[in-house]
């Protein structure tokens, strides 16, 4: 899929509307395709707005991970290591 992030507006295009099951869809011409697999959908007046669900950010990434266990907890892995050398370049 190709994402053309468009920062200026664009002139006005018809798009084909169609039935999806019980659902109204309207196919999207290629150069306004979103990323992903999901958009968000509202309205403003009589305008339906359609757009790319954002990305999570990165703190809300981290938020979500599990603690990492005490330091104990984890091999020593310095020991099985040779000893350090100093190398000439």
């Amino acid at each position: 899929m190709h994402y053309h992030r468009q920062l200026d507006a664009s002139p006005p295009r018809e798009a084909k509307l169609f039935r999806n099951n019980k659902s109204q869809a309207v196919r999207i011409p290629v150069d306004f395709e979103l990323p992903g697999e999901r958009v968000l959908i509202h309205r403003e007046g009589s305008r339906l707005i359609i757009e790319p669900v954002p990305g999570k950010r990165l703190l809300a990434v981290l938020a979500e991970l599990e603690p990492l266990p005490p330091e104990d907890a984890f091999p020593d892995v310095d020991s099985t290591l040779l000893p350090a050398r100093d190398i000439d370049l």
